[in-house]
């Protein structure tokens, strides 16, 4: 038996063991060795082990025969060379033939963001290249033998639905083009809900909007915005809702899922994501006269060129220049109603007196000609030849579906009103 000093010193040299031990990281390395008798080191060094590896023949890649696509878009104020050039073409033959052969002056004429496909060789030699001239014309460019020909086909395209929610926090142009929406579309959202809502006035911040519509597409690339095929506007915590129905080849139109025409005999606005500079009062300083007197009219601010829009059906009742109105369109609606267009800088190609128009269709542009001191469209709404605010007075609907339509209707409004209800509520910016 060990003396007591003897055991307390044993067990405190354990106690350090313990301690040191657990001092090890968890996560350590654990290393294991080979130990080789020192005389035999020497041994194993000096020995020199050599063996000859055959390895496979490598048979060089022939690029030549590979094939690279590239796609890229016009940009604005680059030359044919330039463009071929980021296109991953280098071939002067190309080059001169892009630039000069008639049978492609279609492609020296694309408009800027239109895009071009091309396919190569490895050293840019161009095999082929293919655009659409038209949203309904695809050309087609390849090389056969020496020399480049171009064909011409109908394009063959693919219609998407695409849907767009947004919420307004300043405007509805900030909305829509923050939910990624083309303009067209947006415009077609004002136009479709212009007869309940003043964009003008009635919008707040809060008020939403989805909309879903078409976008046809040619070989991946965009041709063309479609229609708004059902949207849902809650204005002021109001809901309106839409839905587009054919109701045969030639004919279609918007309507509530209840059936009723969604759109009014006359749009609020002729213009879409403009200003009221001057509304319809009995007095107003005029700005060119110097004198207070009636405003009979609404004036919207705009620019120059602006496309203005006959506000419903009717016929071109007057064209040309009429007194402080300066260039002028007068129409006639449905007997009682008229509309009038002034301070146009010019009226739209081919209005003439007797011709019929369409609620929507562009009849001029804004201008300051006349009594304007800068440009902006002076519109008047007339009920039995007296001017009524435009804004403010109730107007009358359209046509609501026949009975003839209505179960083959129904069917289609209750599915995209099922559709709205679900996109309404949730949060998303983009869905497509």
């Amino acid at each position: 038996m060990l003396p007591q000093n003897s055991l307390i010193q044993e067990r405190k040299k354990k106690l350090r063991w313990l301690v040191s031990v657990s001092t090890i990281p968890l996560l350590s390395v654990v290393t294991a060795f080979g130990l080789v008798p020192h005389n035999e080191i020497s041994a194993l060094s000096d020995q020199v082990i050599s063996t000859e590896v055959s390895l496979p023949s490598i048979t060089p890649l022939k690029t030549s025969n590979h094939v690279y696509s590239h796609t890229e878009r016009i940009q604005r104020g680059e030359t044919v060379a330039e463009f071929l050039h980021r296109l991953g073409v280098n071939d002067n033959d190309a080059s001169n033939y892009m630039r000069t052969d008639k049978a492609v002056e279609s492609f020296r004429k694309l408009a800027v963001g239109r895009e071009v496909h091309a396919d190569t060789t490895a050293d840019g030699g161009l095999i082929s290249l293919k655009y659409l001239s038209s949203p309904t014309n695809e050309v087609t460019i390849s090389k056969q033998g020496d020399k480049f020909v171009a064909l011409s086909k109908t394009a063959e395209t693919e219609e998407r639905l695409f849907v767009r929610t947004g919420v307004i926090k300043t405007s509805l142009y900030q909305a829509t083009d923050a939910a990624g929406m083309p303009e067209a579309a947006a415009n077609q959202l004002t136009e479709i809900f212009s007869g309940d809502i003043d964009f003008h006035h009635d919008i707040k911040p809060g008020d939403r909007f989805t909309a879903v519509y078409k976008m046809t597409y040619s070989s991946g690339a965009l041709v063309k915005t479609g229609r708004i095929q059902a949207a849902e506007f809650i204005n002021q915590g109001h809901s309106y809702k839409v839905v587009y129905f054919q109701t045969d080849e030639q004919h279609g139109d918007y309507y509530t899922t209840e059936g009723k025409s969604a759109r009014k005999a006359f749009l609020r606005s002729p213009i879409a994501f403009s200003r009221v500079s001057s509304g319809f009062t009995s007095a107003r300083f005029h700005p060119v006269l110097n004198t207070w007197r009636a405003h009979k009219g609404t004036d919207f601010a705009a620019p120059t060129g602006t496309p203005v829009k006959s506000t419903s059906d009717g016929v071109i009742d007057y064209v040309g220049w009429q007194n402080g109105y300066g260039n002028v369109v007068i129409i006639k609606h449905q007997g009682r109603y008229s509309t009038v267009y002034g301070h146009l800088s010019r009226a739209a190609q081919g209005m003439k007196r007797g011709q019929r128009v369409s609620q929507g269709s562009v009849i001029g542009y804004v201008g300051m000609t006349g009594l304007a001191s800068g440009p902006h469209l002076h519109y008047e709404f007339k009920i039995d030849g007296v001017q009524r605010d435009p804004l403010r007075v109730a107007l009358p609907n359209a046509q609501p579906i026949n009975d003839a339509n209505r179960t083959r209707f129904q069917q289609a409004a209750d599915l995209f009103a099922s559709q709205l209800d679900v996109l309404r509520n949730t949060n998303l910016a983009k869905l497509d």
